[in-house]
């Protein structure tokens, strides 16, 4: 037996500036979108550091959105269920189950 070479899995999303993919920088533009709001509202007021900082909080929300995923944590039964899995998809799977969800009421049959 001799030994082979085993190429990586390159399936895995580019990278634009190390940290950002393109559905983190998409999110994080989404969030700056989102942010800028609060920064015209807040430079109306003339409080534009504040209205910076909020924009910036909700970049970096956004960032986390696209890019974090959640770990395995043996000692917290949730994670050991969506381990793994990106904080983006669980959101989305959360919406939708919020969104389809019916209610179905019993009552009791008089004969």
């Amino acid at each position: 037996m001799g030994t082979y070479y085993i190429p990586r899995n390159y399936k895995g999303e580019t990278r634009i500036l190390y940290i950002f993919t393109v559905k983190s920088l998409i999110t994080t533009a989404i969030g700056a979108v989102v942010g800028s709001v609060f920064f015209l509202i807040f430079s109306a007021m003339s409080m534009k550091m504040v209205g910076i900082i909020t924009m910036a909080v909700f970049a970096v929300i956004g960032w986390a959105v696209g890019a974090l995923k959640i770990p395995t944590i043996v000692a917290i039964p949730i994670t050991k269920k969506i381990g793994g899995e990106p904080l983006g998809e669980i959101i989305m799977r959360y919406i939708k189950f919020k969104k389809s969800r019916k209610i179905y009421t019993y009552t009791k049959e008089e004969k």
